[in-house]
């Protein structure tokens, strides 16, 4: 093998992606199987983020405003949470929209979207 090809070689040999602040992430397996053990990403999200500890019903319950104001207590109050207060209830509410998807009724959609809006102004970040 002469220089070059040695060179090519090692250029195209792909080099694990660092994580920032040294935190090790878990790579979590996707599998096409319907098995009762494998889980999906959102599952496992779910179960072990430290993002806002949420109850029962408390996207399906409350009016935007309500809704908005009890994300804001809720981040506020976590001793959990590693960011700020706002991306954390603004992170939660997001996440809850796009896991829903398609399921999600117009009706709910819309008061979630207002929700965010009703978080940004207790935020004062309109």
């Amino acid at each position: 093998m002469t220089i070059k090809s040695q060179s090519k070689a090692a250029a195209s040999v792909k080099k694990p992606k660092s994580t920032k602040k040294g935190i090790n992430k878990k790579k979590i397996s996707s599998s096409s199987s319907s098995s009762s053990n494998s889980h999906k990403w959102s599952q496992h999200v779910t179960e072990t983020s430290h993002a806002l500890d949420t109850y029962s019903g408390m996207f399906t319950l409350l009016s935007s405003k309500k809704l908005a104001k009890e994300l804001k207590r809720l981040a506020e109050t976590s001793t959990t949470r590693k960011s700020t207060p706002y991306r954390s209830a603004m992170s939660m509410l997001t996440f809850y929209i796009n896991r829903a998807g398609s399921k999600l009724s117009d009706k709910d959609r819309v008061r979630l979207e207002e929700a965010k809006v009703e978080l940004r102004k207790l935020y004062n970040r309109d």
